[in-house]
């Protein structure tokens, strides 16, 4: 299976969850898979596949979406043309070219159905050129890049495709984490990468053996803290064992009282008293492969620090410290994920039962508020100390530079960022999103350490993965 093909099975996964989550009032969740299949099957045998999922989610957003009964212009469509009793129509079924479609209050013959269809995709073009027919065909510069994938909705943004095509760019992106992005993807293709911090970023810059060296230039377009979603039974087992606090409305973690009982060994059958989820199961925080992700290299900068004394690990002898202490925190949890999308979705859709602490970006739990994906009970909380992520995109040619300069200057394109839970230069775009939507969010991010340098941090990642063998 390529990695397209994987991509939109992971895309057309995530609408599907999305759709039924919506329409859970109105249709079953087997009527949203069959009008999800429909819809794709239009797209069978087309070569470019980059928008499928969205025209997708689209087109069955539109069928499964109650309007008024039709008036007589519709009416007269449907109904055949002569004006004698109407012919019987043909039986409904799956090689019928009068199949029905349930949904909209009316049902509709496939052949106007089909006049949707292309209606839909007419809709998604235009939006794609920012409204300008004529972009499609002149001044357009296609720029591909390769991304953190928590970055992947806000690029599939048909509002974010608006707007950079309204400069002329039409931007295809590649998900990776961020450390195969630093370390093993072939930049060779693309005109710009982008990870998921300055120390990846950097990482890229470095002449590194059998890779070209590359003379980019860094933008740093937008940040994010590193939080852990949870739920609410959760921090209240862990306000129990002190490792939770609240202050002023938001939820924040004790890395160090963590690390201790993580080095003790307990399970959260443990904790006194827990009886709503009495799992024996060591506490652990799930995070990414910290062999292929910036999250997990960021929660391996914050545990280090704690572990460090609050200090940033510098030496040799600070390295060997507190690898033993760092390392059980992530091979301790056995698989896990090479990029942040896949536990954060697990997170979404699975409950506390397999992932009851998950390490995250903050913007990945905002978005998710803004979409209304977050179910009662679900809890964000900070580490304390955290990390800032500077999400730091890198030019690789004069195009990747164009796009670099335009996501980190231009207003629109900020805005939307912020509407995906990134803080930007602007503070006022973020706390508007969040107040719209009433995320509980620090306002102010004031706890956080330092990373170590990019050399140091490479040896405390292959100090750990080490220990996976």
């Amino acid at each position: 299976m390529t990695l397209d093909t994987v991509r939109e099975e992971k895309a057309i996964e995530n609408l599907t969850r999305r759709l039924t989550d919506s329409f859970a009032d109105i249709h079953t969740p087997e009527d949203i898979e069959t009008a999800v299949a429909a819809a794709r099957r239009q797209f069978e045998g087309d070569r470019v596949r980059d928008y499928v999922p969205i025209l997708v989610e689209r087109m069955v957003r539109q069928e499964l979406t109650p309007q008024p009964e039709p008036d007589d212009r519709l009416a007269r469509w449907t109904r055949p043309a002569s004006t004698t009793t109407p012919a019987p129509e043909p039986a409904a079924g799956a090689g019928s070219p009068f199949r029905r479609f349930k949904t909209r209050g009316v049902a509709l013959p496939a052949g106007i159905a089909g006049v949707l269809v292309v209606a839909t995709i007419v809709t998604v073009v235009i939006v794609r050129g920012g409204g300008d027919v004529q972009a499609q065909t002149s001044g357009v510069i296609t720029v591909s890049g390769v991304i953190g994938s928590e970055k992947r909705a806000f690029f599939e943004d048909p509002d974010v495709k608006a707007a950079l095509a309204k400069h002329g760019f039409d931007v295809k992106v590649d998900t990776a984490g961020s450390r195969e992005i630093a370390t093993s993807v072939d930049l060779s293709k693309y005109d710009f990468a982008f990870p998921s911090s300055t120390v990846a970023a950097e990482k890229i810059l470095q002449p590194a053996p059998g890779r070209p060296t590359v003379n980019g230039k860094k933008y740093a377009v937008f940040s994010s803290p590193m939080a852990i979603a949870t739920f609410q039974p959760i921090v209240d087992l862990l306000s129990a064992t002190g490792i939770a606090r609240q202050v002023n409305g938001i939820w924040y973690f004790d890395v160090r009282k963590y690390a201790d009982l993580a080095k003790a060994g307990w399970r959260w059958t443990n904790i006194r008293g827990n009886t709503t989820y009495p799992v024996n199961k060591k506490i652990l925080v799930t995070t990414t492969d910290p062999r292929t992700s910036n999250s997990a290299a960021m929660f391996l900068s914050i545990v280090s620090y704690v572990a460090n004394h609050n200090n940033v690990v510098q030496s040799a002898a600070d390295e060997k410290k507190v690898l033993p202490l760092v390392a059980p925190l992530f091979v301790n949890q056995g698989y896990t994920d090479s990029s942040s999308e896949g536990p954060f979705d697990d997170y979404l859709s699975l409950g506390m039962g397999k992932s009851p602490m998950v390490n995250i970006y903050e913007a990945q739990f905002v978005d998710a508020a803004v979409q209304h994906k977050l179910k009662a009970g679900m809890v964000l909380m900070y580490p304390s100390p955290t990390i800032q992520s500077k999400h730091t995109l890198v030019s690789l040619n004069a195009n990747g530079e164009k796009l670099g300069e335009l996501l980190s200057t231009d207003t629109d394109l900020q805005e939307l960022a912020a509407r995906h839970g990134f803080r930007t230069a602007d503070e006022s775009q973020f706390a508007n999103v969040v107040s719209q939507n009433r995320v509980p969010v620090a306002k102010d991010v004031i706890d956080v350490a330092d990373t170590p340098t990019y050399d140091t941090l490479e040896r405390l990642l292959d100090g750990v993965s080490k220990s996976y063998r």
